[in-house]
């Protein structure tokens, strides 16, 4: 399953909002599921994870070249969620991803996980862009900021 990157309707309120989005086809397995076949909650934050490092893989970055070449990671600083619907196994899902907010060291995160029509579950995930090997907070370099801003 790949990832598309489709043009977005940027709500009129978020004057910040991207106007591209990333779309990740997500299957819901077995593991994904609790005993009732309910997909356990704390997933849906592992399939916006995904979609995130697929988003960054479209344009070409790879975390893991940040990593070894300049110790550059992001991490999660907050998340805010919303559970609007179960999806249950077998089903086929949509992970759309957007930046509604690009920062010198952080990057804000618009995801949204559907199924078919319905959605099923919002969040805004705030990266921080760390010195890995400092544990400290970093400018994201340059040459990815703008990147990223293009995309946005």
């Amino acid at each position: 399953m790949q990832p598309r990157i489709e043009r977005a309707n940027a709500p009129a309120a978020s004057a910040q909002a991207s106007s591209q989005h990333c779309v990740l086809p997500v299957r819901v397995y077995y593991e994904d599921t609790d005993t009732g076949g309910v997909v356990y909650y704390a997933n849906y934050l592992k399939f916006c994870e995904r979609a995130r490092t697929e988003w960054l893989r479209t344009l070409g970055v790879s975390q893991q070249a940040l990593l070894d070449e300049q110790g550059l990671g992001f991490v999660v600083r907050s998340v805010q969620a919303d559970y609007l619907a179960p999806a249950r196994l077998d089903d086929a899902l949509e992970v759309a991803t957007r930046v509604a907010m690009l920062r010198r060291a952080s990057i804000l995160f618009d995801q949204q996980i559907s199924r078919g029509q319905e959605l099923l579950f919002t969040a805004r995930v705030l990266l921080a862009s760390i010195d890995l090997r400092r544990q400290k907070p970093v400018a994201i370099p340059a040459p990815l900021h703008a990147l990223l801003e293009s995309k946005a």
